[in-house]
């Protein structure tokens, strides 16, 4: 089982999704789950996670069993030297039992563990990240995901989830 989370944040709460499907080319979602979350750590530079990271891990608890892979909107790692980002944080409080699978729309370093995948007709990329996954598997999954656009069509369904939830 894979999902795509994602979280919207409100003025005082957020909104997580979490988009359940079985391959990686499939075009709509088995499973939808929607959290609403009403207290939310407040924002601090570089460490983001800590105010998404309860956000997710609530909506993944509606999900049974946990998925062998997530895909968050993010970055797994936050340098070349393996600083963790949100997807390495996940993938710890997870005990390591779930692979996790980075996408950023924008970039934020160099180095051997981001790959950039250009999907479709676009021209700017995604940025992979990966843990407990081979870069390069998780790099041709979000490269073979259903869509015809830069963004795959089931993390673009976890985004609509949490911006309309």
């Amino acid at each position: 089982m894979i999902s795509c989370v994602d979280v919207d944040y409100r003025a005082t709460a957020a909104v997580a999704a979490c988009v359940v499907f079985s391959f990686w080319g499939q075009s709509s979602s088995e499973a939808e789950f929607i959290e609403r979350v009403s207290k939310v750590a407040p924002y601090e530079p570089g460490q983001f996670y800590r105010r998404e990271l309860p956000c997710i891990l609530a909506v993944l608890k509606m999900v049974q069993p946990i998925p062998n892979i997530i895909v968050v909107d993010g970055y797994v790692w936050l340098s070349a030297e393996g600083r963790p980002g949100l997807g390495a944080h996940l993938y710890e409080a997870l005990g390591r039992k779930s692979e996790v699978v980075g996408v950023a729309k924008s970039s934020f370093f160099e180095g051997p563990n981001v790959a950039e995948v250009i999907r479709s007709r676009s021209s700017r990329p995604l940025f992979v990240t990966s843990v407990g996954i081979p870069l390069e598997e998780a790099t041709s999954a979000i490269q073979h995901m259903h869509g015809g656009f830069r963004i795959p069509t089931l993390i673009k369904r976890a985004d609509e989830l949490v911006r309309n939830g």
